[in-house]
Parts: C-alpha cells; structure tokens; sequence
C-alpha cells in the first residue's frame, strides 16, 4: 500500500450514533517503518481522529476536535518494528467510563498496552469522530494535515463497531497449542455492528462490507494487491533490517510491495536476506531478475547461514553461503566458483528448490533445472549443489539471500515465496502440481517441496 489507500464517503443515519463508544480492529503487516498512517475518520480541519505508526515505530492515536474535551493524543513505549509478523491492534473508546485512562484502551496481540511516552485522555462523554454523517474515511493514508503518511504493508480483517467499546476477545483468541493470538474469522459483536460498523479486506483484497450493513470502500488511488500472506500462514518476504547499501534513505524507498521487489544501491555491493529460514525441510521459491542499470549481469542468488564480516561481501564468499550467479552460470561458494548452468538476464525467473533434509540446492531458469538436476533425487542429489547441514553452521538455519556485485550501476528483482505475484503482477501460473501448503507459482514446485511460510515449516 506504499502509494495506495481506500476510502469512504459516511451517509447514513446518525440518530443514534453518540460518538462516545466504538472500536477499531486491524490485522497488519508492516513493510517500510517510517510515518505510516492506517486509519482516519476526518471531517474537515476540526474533526479528525488518526492512527498511525510515528517516525520512531510507536504507535500513535491522536484525536483532534473542534468539541471542547474531545481531543487526546496517546503514544506507546512500544516500537512496531517486525515486518515479518502480524500484529492484531484493537483501539477501543468509551468515553462515558469515569477513569480516564479507561475511555481509550489498546490492545495489541490481545494484551492490553499500558506503557507510553505521552498520554492524554478524552473529557468524559465526549464525542470521538471517527464516523457519521459527512464524514470520511481513510484506509493506509492521512488527510487531516495534508494528504499523507501512506501506509507500507498489508492488511487484513479491518473492523469497525459502532457504538460498542469492545474486547479483543471478539477478534481473537490464543492458540490452546502454540499459545499465540490467532484471528478469528467469524466476528460477532456484543452488541451489534452499529449503522456504521463495517468489516473489510477478510476475503483477500475485497473492499465489499462484510459485516449485516453496506458500508463498502473503494480504492482511492493506487493498486491494491491480493496477497495470501495473512494472520494464519505468514510468508517470507526481504528482510529490510538485514539489508545493506540500497536505494534510497528509507526501506519504503528501495523494497516495496510488501517487501517483495528490491533495488539495489548504485555506491557499493548491496545484499539482502530474507525473514524466514529452515534448519530441515523442502522448500521452493522464485527470483525475478526485474531491470538493471549497466551492462553486467550481477546477482548472487542462493542461500546463507553466516553472518558476513563486511557489508560489502558477495554472497557465495563465506562456507556456507552458496549462490548462482548471473553473469557466468556459476555456482559459488566458500569463494571458489564452479561451472553449473547457464546465464541469466532481465526477465528471467529463478527457481530455487533448497532440500535441508539431505543438504542439497537445486536451481531452475525458466522452469528447466540446470545441470539436469532433479529435485526429487533425494540423497543422491542428481545435478544438485551440495551444501553444509545447517546444524553444524552459524546461523544453525539457511535462509534466501541475493548481493548485487558492483558499486556503480544497480538492479531490480521480485521474489515469489507463494504469494503469486511478481512485484504487483501475478505469477502466469503454469505450474500444473502444488505444494500442500497453499501457494500460487509461475512454474511447478517438486513433488515434497514447500513454500517457505509459516505453515510450510510446520507442513
């Protein structure tokens, strides 16, 4: 949502509506850290009630108003700064309690927050606008202020009740197994839903009210994509924290689409990894090769387990990072380079097929493996590159990673780790097997192989 956001127009009756109790609840994936603001209700400069993430990762709910008592602004200790996980945020107001501190409380993975650096509370009984008649609603963008502040990530399960300050109980629950939050998929109020509740993005990317009313969004601007990587199975996406040397000042600016297309700097070597590894598995990926600046083909696609000692190191220098590289078809390792495939270019699609359970790594270009291997070859490895048991390296899990090896021009690539798509557009899809763990990719995945996800760990 880097440069997208939706938007509703309030109508409707407000009769009943107070403005004194409601509740928000979202489902999200956070890409780029900087200023990011996913929901508003704004009606004109006077009223305008906003959540959002602050230059320093603290969440932040700020209400203005031109009603005495009703504005109030709170700010967490607490810093967002996992993109790999969801976080479940629930805001629930009720202005009529006689505590202060208890007409707005948050709740983040179903814990209620109680630390912040600021705090102020709304007057009791005041009116909190974040809906009613005239009104607007904005989804991943701020208008009060100045349009701004796009929301970088996805979304998912946005709710709002009116009339209701609700628990987070409703939304979800914890895992009698695992003992994590996990989402509940069926919603019902304690009360009801309020002329006003809605309920979007829960089937994908549908803008479509799901809850009793219509109250459906459209896209104000933008592209909203539909990704299957949500609160119950997370994908692996690049790791912004674990990038060196890219594009631009802020991760918003080089890693975009959820962070699954990347662009590397045009100063020194640049590097990234991803945000899942495995110590044992199958798993199965795809690397686009997007756009390059110079005339050299330079990445190092593959797999690491070392911590690099320099931030300009290329992969496939250390022992246990193993690459494939563009420019020559050559694999690399421990800084030694061997004949293997073939060459690759702009528009190329990489599949990468790492086998942990008998320590071999296996590449396609454009749906052909090369060295004639073949994935399902087991411990004999046909045409396979044999690697180091992760048990015995330094991460103790093998995670995917890239470099980009020249300091003076720079390239583009999308990686498919199942969501289906290529940057924003989906995969052509001419796979005719699939993992059993859900999965959407451009060529066939081997037979035992996973998308490297949350469920496909545990698959």
């Amino acid at each position: 949502m880097a440069s997208t956001f939706l938007t509703r127009t309030v109508s409707g009756s407000d009769s009943t509506y107070t403005y004194k109790k409601n509740t928000v609840s979202v489902w999200l994936k956070r890409s780029g850290l900087g200023d990011a603001c996913f929901f508003e209700g704004w009606y004109s400069n006077a009223f305008a009630t906003q959540v959002y993430f602050d230059s320093n990762a603290n969440l932040t709910i700020n209400a203005a108003s031109g009603t005495a008592g009703s504005a109030f602004q709170i700010v967490t200790n607490r810093k967002f700064r996992d993109i790999n996980s969801w976080y479940h945020i629930v805001i629930s107001i009720d202005t009529t309690d006689a505590t202060s501190t208890d007409r707005c409380k948050i709740y983040v993975n179903g814990v209620r927050e109680t630390s912040f650096a600021s705090a102020s509370y709304p007057n009791q009984n005041a009116s909190v606008q974040w809906s009613g008649t005239g009104n607007t609603q904005f989804v991943g963008r701020r208008e009060s202020g100045g349009a701004g502040l796009y929301y970088n990530g996805s979304m998912s399960y946005l709710a709002y009740i009116d009339g209701t300050a609700e628990l987070p109980t409703i939304f979800g629950e914890t895992d009698t197994t695992t003992g994590q939050w996990k989402i509940k998929t069926s919603i019902t109020p304690s009360v009801a839903w309020g002329n006003f509740g809605f309920l979007i993005l829960k089937d994908g990317n549908s803008l479509t009210d799901a809850s009793p009313n219509s109250n459906n969004f459209t896209v104000g601007a933008g592209t909203l994509t539909d990704t299957k990587d949500c609160p119950s199975n997370v994908f692996a996406t690049w790791n912004v924290l674990d990038s060196h040397y890219f594009w631009g000042a802020e991760e918003s600016s080089w890693c975009t689409n959820g962070n699954t297309t990347a662009r590397t700097g045009n100063s020194q070597y640049s590097s990234c990894t991803a945000t899942l590894g495995a110590s044992s598995g199958k798993y199965y990926w795809e690397f686009k090769y997007v756009a390059k600046s110079g005339s050299d083909n330079l990445w190092h696609l593959g797999i690491k387990s070392t911590q690099d000692t320099a931030t300009t190191t290329a992969l496939g220098v250390n022992s246990t990072d193993y690459a494939y590289k563009a420019y020559n078809g050559q694999s690399m390792s421990d800084n030694s380079s061997s004949a293997y495939g073939s060459t690759y270019a702009v528009g190329d699609i990489i599949g990468i097929a790492m086998d942990l359970d008998n320590n071999k790594l296996y590449f396609s270009k454009n749906g052909t493996w090369q060295n004639s291997g073949v994935p399902t070859s087991g411990s004999t490895g046909t045409g396979a590159i044999s690697i180091a048991a992760a048990s015995t390296t330094e991460f103790g899990v093998y995670v995917p990673a890239f470099s980009w090896n020249d300091g003076s021009s720079y390239g583009t690539n999308s990686v498919n780790f199942g969501n289906g798509f290529f940057g924003t557009s989906a995969v052509a899809d001419n796979s005719t097997a699939t993992a059993s763990t859900p999965g959407v990719f451009n060529y066939d995945v081997p037979t035992g192989y996973q998308p490297l996800t949350t469920k496909g760990l545990n698959a």
